[in-house]
């Protein structure tokens, strides 16, 4: 008897084994997820429904870009899932990226730039500050504990900014919109929210008042703190979950009295670019996307040597690359997009700067390339 009653109690352990082995995995899943419903953000309805609507870029439920375009083209023979897994591809520095504290600026009319790393800019501008993309978190991703995760810190923290006049979202996806940076900006500072159509649904949802959401559609302006920002065309697409589209993309002007500055956002290369050099410029400074390109989304994402091309259309002064660095979202090697850049520039007399990150730049007197990210390329 006593063999056949050990026998059932090692069975009986073994299932309360196995359901509080089930239970904390579901719990731990549910952890892992917690914050994810609310990063994935709002839907577009009531009044917000209605005037995207109306946009000439909304039909048939969704926003479209003036040319058509695919997010992935055919590729036969390549098997992309391999190649993320086994390529050959140097997708991570060797050592830590340098990072630099900004200086301070040394007169209020100074003109510059500060690169924070990815898309994530603060623009100096008449005694205005703008920032671009504000991006802090660790991952870009719904989940704080999965998704691409930084390269580098970011060289100053949220509470350590200026005080902002205005700040400036190209689209929703993660790395260009972040629930946690939001949510700290709407504390921390008051400055207003400027955003393609349809991306305020997603600010309400993380509480930002909506005296401070202003939401444009391309070609539409606001003026803040006596500049003229305006939302001018890009070649993308968007989304947080499932749904594609559902909220506008853009670049963004941003004019003063005697400056100018672009940012191209995400954008593949197309012809919007020198009509709005036509239409805005010229510009002092470009901050122009060159990372995570691919020939497998050709349409979406500028490669290098495009960034060079839409510079001039844009009849540019001053190139500040932007995304790269700072997140692993493509094949390529972690450098190869900077150095196609500057082997272009160079090529075609463009006046490049490669800043490190959280390196302020003025745009009058910009350091010359000196190749920083070789050394741990």
């Amino acid at each position: 008897m006593a063999p056949a009653n050990r026998t059932d109690e090692e069975r009986s352990l073994g299932r309360l084994l196995r359901g509080t082995a089930g239970l904390a995995a579901l719990a731990g899943l549910a952890w892992v997820a917690r914050d994810v419903p609310a990063a994935l953000g709002g839907r577009l309805s009531g009044a917000r429904a209605e005037r995207a609507a109306r946009s000439p870029q909304f039909r048939d439920g969704t926003f479209h870009n003036r040319a058509g375009t695919r997010t992935m083209v055919a590729d036969p023979g390549r098997n992309l899932l391999r190649e993320l897994i086994f390529g050959k591809q140097k997708r991570r520095p060797t050592a830590p990226v340098p990072l630099l504290r900004p200086s301070a600026p040394q007169a209020t009319d100074e003109f510059a730039i500060i690169w924070y790393g990815h898309a994530t800019a603060l623009i100096e501008i008449e005694g205005r500050r703008v920032l671009l993309d504000p991006m802090w978190s660790d991952r870009c991703s719904p989940s704080g504990l999965v998704g691409p995760r930084r390269l580098h810190e970011p060289p100053v923290r949220l509470d350590e900014l200026p005080p902002l006049d205005a700040i400036l979202i190209s689209h929703d996806h993660y790395d260009h919109l972040d629930m946690a940076t939001v949510q700290a900006l709407t504390a921390g500072q008051s400055a207003p929210f400027l955003v393609p159509l349809g991306v305020g649904a997603h600010l309400d949802r993380w509480g930002v008042p909506a005296e401070r959401i202003i939401e444009l559609d391309w070609a539409e302006s606001h003026r803040v703190a006596g500049l003229e920002i305006t939302a001018t065309p890009a070649q993308h697409f968007s989304g947080r979950g499932l749904r594609r589209d559902g909220t506008l993309w853009s670049s963004w002007v941003v004019a003063g009295s005697r400056r100018r500055v672009f940012y191209t956002g995400d954008s593949g290369y197309f012809d919007g670019y020198a009509a709005i050099g036509a239409e805005h410029g010229p510009f002092d400074a470009t901050l122009i996307q060159i990372g995570a390109y691919d020939r497998a989304w050709p349409t979406i994402h500028m490669f290098p040597e495009e960034a060079v091309d839409a510079h001039q259309d844009l009849r540019g002064g001053l190139l500040i690359p932007v995304h790269w660095a700072t997140f692993n979202l493509a094949l390529h090697d972690w450098s190869e997009p900077v150095n196609r850049l500057w082997a272009e520039a160079k090529a075609r007399d463009v006046q490049l700067a490669v800043p490190r990150p959280g390196e302020r730049v003025v745009v009058a007197d910009p350091p010359a390339v000196d190749g920083w990210w070789q050394a741990i390329a």
